[in-house]
């Protein structure tokens, strides 16, 4: 642990020092305040997605689902009378829960076909959401959701913003724990090539159940903190559009990178905010940096541009499958 924390222990720092400072630089201003928590939230959703598509080699659609479901039981939660503290690890566990019982008949699938099975399952939670009226509010979704207490007070503004920097740094370091443990390089080994992986003893079902549950409560822990910082949730709020958003920001900033998430989520997540009165050309803009990584950066910026240093953890195998 000590020294996965000291090889990364640079960009570490660097990054907890932004992290920190972004809510305080941006204090003056509410609206870019809260693109900057956002941002800051969808770190914590690139580094589940992080873990799943750069190192174990999976791109689950379904991501976002899992983020909803956990954002509803939250909600459901608090409705009923728990605190959002209380909330958080319960709809966290069970959404993750949920999420790998639902993946698990996909888990045995590869490649493309795992995708399409984790974008089938996604359209079913999706529709989950829209069809129990009484839990969601179906289409309508659910308003007005209140802030967490905090110190007696009820948490937002500047403070809301540094606790999500908080969530943020530690979802890094829980991902540069992983990928630096025995574990991760289990899981790098099975996305290399699981028939090899199988040969020399790995459960390759076992470690791809592992990183799934564990990539879940990423995914679910930003869910939960979402419902209450934007104060509204609906189903489209957690549609695959979020989940492919999700990916397109591992994949720009570098696939199978520590910080290739960050990199990403840094320049696209703020992008929907920012293109917002030019919506008809949104999606378009989309749909072209979703070719250009394809087509002109496999390897993601830090892949694909000189960052072949930072990658460290990328093999020959990896970067085949990426040209391929």
């Amino acid at each position: 642990m000590t020294d996965a924390l000291r090889k990364h222990g640079r960009g570490l720092v660097v990054f907890a020092a932004a992290a920190y400072a972004l809510p305080l630089l941006l204090a003056g201003n509410r609206y870019f305040a809260f693109i900057g928590g956002i941002a800051l939230l969808h770190v914590v959703w690139t580094a589940g997605m992080s873990l799943l598509y750069g190192y174990a080699g999976l791109m689950p659609l379904m991501f976002a689902g899992i983020a909803g479901i956990s954002a509803y039981a939250a909600v459901g939660l608090m409705a009923a009378g728990f605190s959002f503290w209380t909330a958080l690890p319960i709809a966290a566990l069970f959404a993750a829960l949920v999420g790998v019982g639902l993946g698990l008949p996909a888990l045995r699938l590869k490649g493309f076909y795992f995708t399409l099975c984790s974008l089938v399952i996604q359209t079913v939670i999706t529709l989950a959401f829209v069809y129990f009226v009484n839990l969601t509010n179906g289409d309508t979704g659910i308003s007005q959701i209140a802030p967490p207490a905090w110190f007696g007070g009820p948490l937002q503004g500047v403070g809301f913003d540094l606790v999500l920097a908080t969530l943020a740094v530690g979802a890094m370091v829980a991902l540069v724990l992983i990928v630096e443990a025995p574990f991760g390089r289990r899981l790098v080994a099975v996305r290399e090539d699981d028939e090899l992986a199988e040969m020399l003893g790995i459960d390759v079902v076992r470690q791809k159940l592992a990183a799934f549950f564990v990539g879940s409560l990423f995914a679910a822990v930003g869910g939960a903190f979402y419902a209450p910082y934007v104060g509204f949730v609906s189903p489209r709020s957690f549609d695959v559009l979020l989940s492919l958003n999700i990916w397109l920001m591992v994949a720009f900033g570098g696939r199978g990178t520590i910080w290739g998430a960050v990199v990403g989520t840094v320049l696209l997540a703020p992008l929907p905010f920012l293109l917002q009165d030019y919506y008809k050309v949104k999606d378009v803009i989309y749909g072209l940096l979703i070719i250009g990584v394809i087509v002109l950066l496999p390897g993601g910026i830090l892949g694909g541009l000189g960052g072949r240093a930072a990658a460290g953890t990328k093999s020959p195998g990896l970067r085949r499958k990426e040209a391929a």
